[in-house]
C-alpha cells in the first residue's frame, strides 16, 4: 500500500464518500470537449477484447469495467475520477485500458448496452474511440429507457469530427462487431472470479493488476480523491499494493 501524508488524505475522501459524510466536492467547471484525447494512441490489444487508450508506456495502467448503460459509470466519467484520469492520460502518465460490458440489456431490458460497445469498436476502427466514449457517457439515455438505439449512436457520432461515415454507419446498423460484443461481456464476466460469476460490477478500476475493492468503489465517483490517488501511485509505482 502507498504511504504517507498524500495517501491519508485520499483514504479519508474515499471513506467520506462510501459513508455519506459532508459533500463532495463540486466536480470541476467542464472543459473543451475530449480536449487532448483525439491525440492519444488507441488500439485492441492481443486479448480481442481490451481496448487501450494512451502511451503504451505509461508508468501507470488503469484497467475499467464498463457498461455503457450504467448511470455510475456517467457519473465516473462526467462529473467524478475520470476528469483527472483523462488529464493523466493525456499527459501520458497513465495509460487506461476498458473492457465493455453489455449485462445491463439482459437485466433491465432492451438492446442499447450492446448496440453502443459495438458503435465504440467500429469508433476505434476509425481512431475515434475515447471521444466517441467520452460522447456517449455525455449524453447517455436514463438506464430504463434503452436509449441507445442506431439512430441515436449515428446522430451523437456527428459529435466527433470525422466519425460518420459510410463504413462506420453500416457498421452500427449492422451490429458488424458483435462478436466483439459477446466476448468483451465474457472478458467481464471471467474478471467478477468464482466469487463474482456475473462480474464485479460496473464501473470497477484496477490499477496496475491491483482491484479496487468495492468497500473503497466510492474513491471512482469523487474526482479529487481518485485523481491524487493516480499522481501517487505515478510518483511511486513499486509501493502500490492495492488497498
Amino acid at each position: 500500500m502507498v504511504r504517507g501524508g498524500r495517501w491519508a488524505v485520499v483514504c479519508a475522501a474515499a471513506v467520506l464518500v462510501l459513508a455519506g459524510c459532508g459533500q463532495r466536492h463540486l466536480p470541476p467547471e467542464p472543459k473543451e470537449p475530449y480536449a487532448g484525447v483525439e491525440q492519444l494512441p488507441e488500439s485492441l490489444d492481443a486479448d480481442g477484447t481490451t481496448i487501450t487508450v494512451g502511451d503504451p508506456e505509461a508508468a501507470v495502467t488503469v484497467h475499467l469495467y464498463e457498461d455503457p448503460r450504467c448511470p455510475t459509470c456517467k457519473e465516473f466519467e462526467t462529473a467524478g475520477g475520470a476528469l483527472g484520469l483523462r488529464e493523466a492520460t493525456v499527459r501520458r502518465e497513465v495509460k487506461s485500458t476498458y473492457t465493455l460490458a453489455s449485462f445491463l440489456d439482459d437485466r433491465v431490458g432492451g438492446s442499447g448496452s450492446k448496440k453502443a460497445v459495438n458503435a465504440l469498436r467500429a469508433a476505434l476502427e476509425k481512431g475515434k474511440f475515447a471521444q466517441y466514449h467520452e460522447v456517449l457517457y455525455a449524453n447517455q439515455p436514463d438506464e430504463s429507457v434503452d436509449g441507445y438505439t442506431d439512430a441515436h449512436l449515428l446522430k451523437l457520432a456527428e459529435q466527433v469530427k470525422g466519425l460518420r461515415g459510410p463504413d462506420f454507419d453500416l457498421a452500427v446498423k449492422s451490429m458488424k462487431y458483435r462478436v466483439f460484443v459477446a466476448a468483451s461481456e465474457q472478458a467481464y464476466e471471467r474478471a467478477g472470479g468464482a466469487k463474482d460469476p456475473r462480474g464485479p460490477g460496473t464501473p470497477t478500476a484496477d490499477i496496475n493488476g491491483k482491484r479496487i475493492p468495492p468497500d473503497y468503489s466510492g474513491i471512482l465517483v469523487d474526482h479529487i480523491a481518485f485523481p491524487a490517488l493516480l499522481q501517487e501511485i505515478y510518483a511511486a509505482p513499486w509501493k502500490w499494493k492495492g488497498f
